[in-house]
């Protein structure tokens, strides 16, 4: 599909770790644009709209090419959610002014209006902190808020990050949440998560509700896009068994997905006894 010239496309350029997708937010919002792409997701404001991340590929080379839409599946949905959604004017962020071109250039997208450097909006020492960061703890920016991407990325740690930025006296503030990630094959390394240890983390919690005398047997069934655990335990007599489940689950989905960065898809918790206290 080759969208009419009435979509105006701009582009926002800098070399990798520089600190383009921290910044992108800002510059969209100086020229009034609503929409971002950005390694492989389609962004409007604070809400992706289309896509999936190329930070997600597990090599440099799988992460350029889906940065850049090769994969036609995934072009295509990018390309009809500009089309649904009417896009007016849209930011590509890239690493040379080769790359947004060849990214507008794949979507079908005009010639590109005006390319914005990251040299224009930030100083050399802010680069090269946000250089540092990458190199050194392998933290990347998604310029979206935490709770919209921390179901596509289990197994990877995610920090929210609030931005505040003064527009002078008179002016409307510039707020926004980024994420930030850090992939399991990052530049420190992989890091694997065995079933003992999801096993341990509910297996204390158990230990510490009321409610739940033992546990009887736990499965652990780890998908990648998450973690499947299933439980019988033996509950104390006199106490809700509906609520007392219910708010065990709660606990042990939120400390598993704290503790190790993954989602929980499913937790089932099977009454399979009753314990009756001996009175005293």
């Amino acid at each position: 599909m080759l969208f009419s010239n009435k979509i105006k496309v701009y582009a926002f350029v800098g070399p990798s770790g520089t600190g383009k997708s921290y910044r992108a937010q800002m510059v969209a919002n100086e020229k009034n644009i609503k929409y971002i792409i950005d390694d492989g997701l389609l962004i409007k404001e604070n809400q992706i709209i289309a896509g999936e991340s190329a930070k997600k590929a597990h090599t440099k080379i799988e992460t350029v090419k889906e940065a850049i839409f090769l994969d036609n599946e995934k072009k295509k949905e990018i390309v009809n959610a500009i089309s649904k959604n009417k896009v007016e004017s849209i930011l590509i962020l890239g690493t040379s002014d080769g790359m947004v071109q060849k990214i507008a250039k794949n979507l079908g997208l005009p010639e590109i209006e005006e390319i914005i450097y990251i040299t224009d909006v930030a100083t050399q020492q802010e680069m090269e902190t946000a250089r540092r960061i990458r190199v050194t703890e392998g933290k990347h920016v998604i310029p979206v808020p935490t709770f919209e991407i921390k179901k596509d990325f289990s197994g990877y740690l995610l920090d929210p990050l609030q931005i505040f930025k003064s527009k002078g006296a008179g002016q409307k503030p510039y707020i926004a949440e980024k994420s930030i990630i850090r992939p399991t094959f990052s530049y420190l390394g992989n890091f694997t998560i065995s079933d003992s240890v999801f096993k341990g983390i509910v297996e204390y919690l158990a230990t510490k509700m009321p409610s739940i005398y033992k546990v009887i047997r736990t499965r652990i069934n780890n998908l990648g896009e998450g973690v499947d655990i299933y439980m019988e335990v033996s509950v104390v007599y006199g106490f809700n068994v509906i609520e007392g489940l219910n708010d065990f689950k709660q606990r042990a989905k939120r400390e598993i997905e704290n503790l190790t960065a993954m989602n929980v898809t499913e937790i089932e918790v099977i009454a399979k006894n009753i314990h009756v206290p001996e009175e005293k």
